[in-house]
């Protein structure tokens, strides 16, 4: 057991829903399994802050997924809003600049200075979606040169400006781990289990082959979220990491 709640405390749940309503579905069903729970774009502005605090009374850990990317000022005070929320990590683009990641950390330290109790959220940088290929970053962002190339300069800035770490495809986890330091966190988006459809990621691996790569966190959605049994494909995930490790 004491295995199996190690490896759910580090896979992300991404709620991807248009409301609460069919959010709180899926938090149910899961109940019991330790895991982190993913909130993003539409499900916060469908549902709000109170979602998030409801997630929070209920124990779970939350990784708000909003990419704050804008000028540092308004960073810093969407980073404080954020802070307040009681999140345990949210993310920032780190393609706003160092300037922009500073201000994003001032807004956790002056929500923490005047919220007795809170704790400190993990902040990370977005390098480069996993929906990215070369040619979309080359030809219609405009960045030459390779992804990975790209992510690891992110991933430096993201460094460099204080950040806990970075969001990237578990492809480039072994070359931040090596520039950057293991205690560098790493949070991999475009996890897909064995036999599962793509869809609009580009830069793929299985649960247990990004383990083996050494990230921290995986995220997972579809796979979870779409399945007829949502807690079944969870737990099915969760075995077939401690499988690969045995």
């Amino acid at each position: 057991m004491a295995v199996q709640t190690k490896v759910a405390e580090r896979i992300m749940v991404a709620l991807d829903y248009a409301d609460g309503a069919q959010a709180n579905e899926l938090v149910k069903a899961l109940k019991g399994i330790p895991c982190y729970l993913k909130v993003g774009m539409q499900l916060f502005y469908s549902a709000g802050p109170r979602f998030v605090l409801d997630l929070k009374e209920q124990g779970y850990k939350v990784f708000l997924d909003l990419k704050l990317h804008d000028i540092p000022n308004t960073v810093k005070g969407g980073s404080e809003s954020i802070t307040r929320l009681g999140v345990d990590m949210f993310n920032v683009h780190a393609a706003g600049g160092k300037q922009m990641l500073e201000a994003a950390l001032e807004g956790v330290d002056k929500a923490l200075s005047s919220a007795s109790g809170s704790a400190k959220p993990m902040v990370i940088g977005v390098t480069q979606l996993t929906s990215t290929s070369q040619a979309v970053m080359n030809e219609q962002i405009g960045i030459l040169g390779s992804v990975e190339a790209a992510v690891l300069r992110y991933a430096g800035l993201a460094q460099a400006a204080g950040l806990d770490g970075v969001v990237a495809s578990p492809l480039e986890v072994v070359q931040i781990k090596q520039a950057y330091g293991a205690g560098f966190v790493t949070v991999t988006p475009g996890i897909r289990p064995a036999g599962a459809a793509i869809g609009d990621q580009s830069r793929v691996l299985t649960p247990a082959e990004a383990f083996a790569q050494g990230t921290d966190f995986v995220v997972i959605g579809r796979p979870i979220t779409a399945s007829t049994d949502p807690r079944a494909a969870l737990e099915s995930i969760i075995a077939s990491v401690i499988g690969a490790n045995n």
